[in-house]
């Protein structure tokens, strides 16, 4: 089985942005930004996606996801 991770903290890390500051750039909620950003939220619009992709200049989605390999 496979596993989606969404690495928005290692990419906010990288600018030196805040949740907070991600959620006015992307009109994106801040909630749903720290539950992806803990990589809890067993659900994510596309839309979400386009808009935090949109306002961080993100081009390659490699770098605000990976895909693993899950040992059972």
């Amino acid at each position: 089985m496979r596993k989606i991770t969404i690495k928005l903290n290692e990419v906010l890390q990288s600018r030196n942005l805040t949740q907070t500051q991600l959620s006015e750039m992307s009109g994106v909620r801040q909630a749903a930004i720290s539950e992806m950003s803990r990589n809890i939220r067993e659900q994510v619009n596309l839309k979400t996606l386009e808009k935090i992709a949109d306002a961080l200049n993100i081009d390659d989605i490699t770098e605000l996801i990976t895909i693993e390999n899950r040992t059972q």
